[in-house]
């Protein structure tokens, strides 16, 4: 894990410097750069490299690396790379490193662009093939390392972040997307758009090649995860037995680390079942290279708020018998860092990002340099509420299925009772009265036709089904990889190494196989996840049915301790002088949420919201 940054063409030493530097928290124990003198007659190459050491922390593990005569930079983690070294090893390939990025260059030298389907881990990386004279560059299936990149008027570049090239720039201003993007803030991490004019997303899943001459990016796809579905046993048992394996050898070779590990822990499903996963390994299979301090969880605390778990988290950590950090979140400290912490980001999203940035850098703090993490669960396996009118639309009426449906998500409903299309009704009732006579039925399938069709008036007609389908788009569109993008900022702003079991691919192959209702059952979401690892877990957690979220108490805090500090913001010249923001409008609405006496989270992350461009402006792009 680490930060990397490449260009080739008419560029100077300074300059490359000024972008490597840029991304020093990615790699806080040590930095390389390799340099080639007019190649190709296409000007100079620079290959930069800001180091994290997690696997063989001796300078054998050093980059950018050299094997034959192929040249890396590369930032992630392969984490098969044992068996993978085994397997070239017999193919008569030698090593010198204890690493995974030397097994990497190894791959491609024996299969070429074919070693990314036999690599299970996240990267992106570059590698200059001296021998054909071009550049090879991959990102990972799911987008979990950032990779951006653009053909400036005297190179090309490409970078972990955006601030690595935004050196190169003739100017640095909003894109023609900018508008766009904030409209779409959780939909513009899966395209190419970016926030800075003339700087462009490398996809997910995908390659290319850089040859001499070019001014322009052809990505070839090499992951599709429909197209690698698999055959599931019929019967649900043997279903969870199957994603059981799965899951404890996703975890399994995540631990493979030659520094301390931990864990982010809510309390909630998905990260109690990663670490209690992860110790029932400990205790029962031999994991090579498995790192000597792993089991300690870090629990952000929210004292007084609607997000605070801590009562959940400490079951798992008695249950455990392991340590724990518990982190009382400062909202004055954290609001006092936000300008820093939004440079950083260089992106927009819908809420703040202190306590996740706080969180990462206080288990930084404490010697531990990798999370083991239990993000991606709810867009695998359906945690969200608004899903509950597509699971009853393929249930087609049937009167036993949609009670599994109900209740599962009875528990998420009456919580908070928040939800727009069931006001101040349980769900079971709403459903009972849209159904008990004839009028009611039919009502009720027009309207979940209604909620389930696009702009084309069609409902979805995909073999998955619509809740699948759904659960696609969060996965591979929306959601998910607006998430792996914020916490991939999050944590290596403070140098530390996020790894998601939950994203291994081969679970994410075998899920999106799964009918829904291998989801959905006995009355609960994410089913099979709760049953596959309740064995290792307090039974209390792994059918805990309500559902917090790690968000900021943004209702808390604006009516609260950030008060002064959002009306100054308001009221200030440089506010005023946007020209991002509506300004008169984002003061109006500021001022209707602190005059009103119970707004909701929604209200609260929508006036957090507005700001955002503001934000940005200020500490981002002022910042270039």
């Amino acid at each position: 894990m680490c930060g990397i940054i490449g260009a080739w063409g008419n560029i100077v030493l300074p300059v490359f410097e000024k972008g490597l530097d840029r991304i020093a928290h990615r790699g806080p124990d040590g930095s390389g750069i390799y340099h080639q003198e007019q190649v190709q007659e296409q000007g100079q190459l620079y290959l930069g490299h800001r180091r994290l050491s997690i696997l063989d922390l001796s300078p054998a593990g050093k980059q950018p690396f050299q094997y034959a005569h192929l040249t890396i930079t590369f930032n992630g983690e392969i984490y098969n790379f044992l068996e993978l070294r085994a397997e070239l090893q017999q193919k008569g390939y030698s090593f010198r490193s204890q690493t995974d990025t030397e097994v990497l260059l190894a791959a491609y030298l024996e299969w070429g662009a074919g070693c990314l389907d036999k690599m299970n881990g996240m990267w992106a990386f570059a590698i200059w093939d001296d021998q054909h004279k071009h550049l090879f560059m991959s990102r990972d299936r799911f987008g979990k390392k950032p990779l951006f990149y653009s053909f400036t008027r005297e190179a090309f570049v490409f970078g972990s972040e955006m601030k690595a090239i935004t050196p190169f720039l003739d100017e640095v201003r909003p894109s023609a997307h900018f508008n766009w993007c904030l409209e779409n803030m959780l939909r513009y991490e899966s395209t190419d758009k970016c926030l800075v004019e003339g700087i462009r997303r490398f996809p997910a899943g995908s390659y290319a090649i850089v040859k001499p001459g070019d001014r322009e990016l052809t990505p070839v796809k090499f992951w599709d995860t429909r197209s690698h579905l698999v055959k599931v046993p019929a019967k649900y048992e043997q279903q969870v037995e199957e994603f059981r394996e799965l899951f404890i050898d996703a975890c399994s070779i995540r631990m493979r680390s030659d520094v301390p590990i931990g864990t982010a822990l809510s309390g909630g499903v998905d990260s109690s079942a990663v670490i209690c996963t992860m110790n029932h390994i400990s205790k029962t299979r031999n994991v090579e290279r498995q790192a000597d301090l792993w089991q300690h969880a870090f629990v952000a605390c929210f004292k007084g708020t609607p997000q605070d778990e801590r009562h959940y988290a400490e079951k798992v950590v008695d249950h455990l018998h392991i340590p724990a950090t518990y982190l009382e979140i400062d909202p004055i400290k954290g609001i006092e860092n936000l300008d820093h912490y939004l440079y950083l980001i260089e992106e927009l999203y819908l809420t703040s990002p202190i306590p996740m940035m706080e969180t990462y850098k206080a288990i930084r703090q404490n010697g531990v340099v990798v999370s083991i993490d239990g993000h991606g669960a709810d867009e695998l396996m359906a945690g969200y509420r608004n899903q509950v009118t597509l699971a009853l639309l393929d249930a087609k009426m049937n009167i036993q299925k949609s009670s599994q449906v109900l209740g599962a998500y009875q528990g998420l409903f009456d919580e908070n009772n928040t939800q727009e299309h069931f006001p101040g009704r349980g769900l079971r009732e709403w459903y009972r009265q849209m159904t008990g006579h004839l009028k009611g039925r039919k009502n009720f399938l027009k309207y979940l036709l209604q909620v389930a069709s696009g702009k084309d008036g069609k409902a979805p007609g995909s073999s998955m089904g619509a809740y699948n389908e759904t659960l696609y788009e969060l996965f591979h569109v929306t959601v998910l990889p607006t998430l792996l993008r914020n916490y991939d900022r999050y944590a290596m702003a403070s140098g530390v190494e996020i790894r998601m079991p939950f994203l291994d691919h081969r679970l994410a192959s075998y899920t999106f196989s799964l009918p829904w209702d291998s989801k959905i059952r006995n009355g609960f979401t994410k089913s099979l996840i709760r049953d596959a690892a309740a064995p290792y877990m307090p039974h209390e957690i792994a059918y805990r049915k309500s559902k917090v979220g790690f968000n900021t108490p943004v209702v808390d805090w604006i009516k609260g301790p950030w008060r002064n500090f959002m009306l100054d913001t308001v009221n200030s010249t440089d506010f005023r002088n946007s020209s991002l923001v509506d300004t008169a409008s984002v003061r109006q609405g500021l001022n209707d949420f602190l005059s009103s006496e119970t707004p909701s989270f929604g209200q609260g992350e929508a006036v957090w919201n507005s700001f955002t461009p503001y934000f940005w402006e200020k500490a981002f792009l002022k910042a270039q």
